[in-house]
Parts: structure tokens; C-alpha cells; sequence
């Protein structure tokens, strides 16, 4: 991967982590957001998450799209894949 490229994968990751910081706190503290952060906001707001495990969900998704920048391009996958890799994920255990 190229420097810029990097450098682009590593603001996008910032910006992630404070829109996922937001969330949990339940309260935005900007109002310029990039086209992907709009997607993964409206995405989260239809995702119907159990309020006793919201903030835990949120910090495992964190730490999956955390994973998936290191492996390659963003932007982060949406709430709602996460979710759907999960559940397949627990099918395959049962």
C-alpha cells in the first residue's frame, strides 16, 4: 500500500473511532461528516440494538472495523454487516 494511501486509511480510521465514540455516548459533537459516516450513522440508527448490550456491540464493531483497516481499503463496513457476520457466525457454533 502506498504512503497516502496509509495516511488516507488512518484518518478514516480516526474519524471512525470518534463517530463510534459519539454513538455510545448518545450524542454527536460535530456537524461535518464525510459521505461514509453519514451511511454508517443512518445504518446504526436502524440497527435495533438490545440497550443493556449497545455499548458493548458498539466496542466489538469497533474492533472489527478496526481489523478490517488493516487489512485493506475503507471505508468501515456498516452496523448492520457486522451484525449479519455475527449472527452467522453464531449459527456455525450452534
Amino acid at each position: 500500500m502506498a504512503d497516502d494511501e496509509l495516511v488516507v486509511l488512518e484518518l478514516m480510521l480516526n474519524r471512525f473511532r470518534r463517530l463510534i465514540t459519539d454513538l455510545r455516548r448518545g450524542a454527536l459533537s460535530r456537524n461535518d461528516f464525510q459521505p461514509w459516516e453519514v451511511e454508517i450513522l443512518l445504518d446504526a440508527a436502524d440497527c435495533q440494538l438490545d440497550r443493556r448490550r449497545r455499548a458493548d456491540i458498539l466496542r466489538q464493531y469497533e474492533r472489527a472495523v478496526e481489523k478490517q483497516m488493516e487489512l485493506g481499503p475503507g471505508p468501515p463496513m456498516k452496523l448492520s454487516e457486522f451484525l449479519a457476520i455475527r449472527a452467522r457466525r453464531a449459527e456455525r457454533t450452534t
